[in-house]
C-alpha cells in the first residue's frame, strides 16, 4: 500500500462504511487532542468503518472498536488507503 497524500485528506464522518482509512491530522484543541489520544487513535492510525449510525459511526482498529459522534468524527481527517 502507498501512503495516502496529504492533499486527499477529508473528515473521517464522511468515509463510507466497510472503507479502510489512515488518519492524517486532528483538528481541535488540546481536549480534542487528548480524547481522541486516550482512544488510542493519533497520525497514522489505520482505521475501518465498520457501521455508520445518523452522523456517528463506529470503527475498528484492529480488535477495537469504538464509536464516535459525528461532532468528533468530522474533526479527524483521514485519507483512502491506495493499493
Amino acid at each position: 500500500m502507498t501512503a495516502p497524500s496529504p492533499s486527499a485528506a477529508f473528515p473521517l464522518s464522511m468515509a463510507g462504511e466497510g472503507e479502510t482509512v489512515r488518519v492524517v491530522s486532528i483538528l481541535g484543541g488540546t481536549g480534542m487532542a487528548l480524547r481522541v489520544a486516550e482512544l488510542g487513535l493519533n497520525v497514522g492510525s489505520e482505521l475501518v468503518v465498520r457501521q455508520r449510525q445518523g452522523a456517528g459511526l463506529v470503527v475498528g482498529r484492529g480488535e477495537m472498536r469504538f464509536a464516535l459522534g459525528g461532532g468528533m468524527a468530522h474533526k479527524i481527517l483521514v485519507a483512502r488507503l491506495q493499493d
